[in-house]
């Protein structure tokens, strides 16, 4: 665990160099993310966004530079420590990922008991408070093919908030979602960001980049770095 970071920086990447197997996609990575700040990470296909966030979640090994994400040191994280490391990142995939088979208590349940929960009455509250902060507490003994595209999703973000995570990682979170309940989704995102979790999400939706402006980092040629105004950035999405 790092004690040379701030209070509010929960990630810190330095110098870094991000592969993807033995491709080297991203050089020169310096990055420092403050608790409870919203960031879009654009750029092509291909130009490193999943791949950086496969990195901070210790899914790719980091390889060279410096990376500290909710205290750990990513280039000397053991593999005992990656389940501790991971319960501090909630993460939102573009394709759900939700048990077809299981209603969305039974999908939040197995997450908890997964992760070390016990008690059956903590688990049914736990969920409870995150249905409710996801606006579906209505839904919870639905099954996911009852459910809206938009609907599921919020189900997703949910099941990243169970445990309470410093961060949450989208990965084009709003890429299967019609514009409207795109909006949604965003919203709810940036909603989470202020009550002090760190958000980074990946996407080529410019419409939402316009409509909710945040901080917006490109990556491209094997380069990343801060959109500084719009015209560069509808030029790269």
């Amino acid at each position: 665990m790092s004690e040379n970071l701030p209070l509010d920086v929960i990630i810190e990447l330095t110098d870094c160099s991000i592969w993807q197997q033995n491709h080297l996609v991203l050089s020169h990575v310096n990055l420092r993310v403050g608790k409870g700040e919203f960031i879009y990470l654009v750029g092509r296909v291909g130009s490193g966004k999943s791949s950086l966030i496969k990195t901070l979640n210790a899914q790719l090994p980091l390889k060279e530079g410096i990376g500290l994400v909710a205290g750990y040191d990513l280039s000397k994280i053991k593999k005992r420590e990656v389940p501790h490391l991971r319960r501090k990142i909630g993460i939102v995939f573009q394709d759900f990922q939700l048990l077809t088979d299981r209603t969305v208590n039974e999908n939040l349940a197995f997450v908890l008991k997964a992760t070390g929960w016990k008690s059956k009455f903590e688990i049914d509250m736990r969920i409870g408070e995150v249905l409710e902060k996801v606006g579906l507490s209505l839904k919870r003994y639905k099954m996911p093919h009852q459910l809206s595209g938009g609907e599921q999703q919020r189900v997703v973000i949910g099941r990243a908030l169970l445990n309470d995570p410093e961060i949450i990682l989208a990965d084009e979170p709003t890429g299967n979602l019609d514009p409207e309940t795109s909006e949604g989704i965003v919203r709810l995102l940036t909603d989470i960001s202020r009550t002090g979790r760190a958000v980074i999400v990946a996407t080529h939706n410019y419409t939402l980049l316009k409509k909710f402006t945040a901080r917006t980092i490109k990556c491209d040629n094997g380069e990343m770095k801060d959109v500084i105004d719009d015209q560069e950035m509808e030029f790269l999405i």
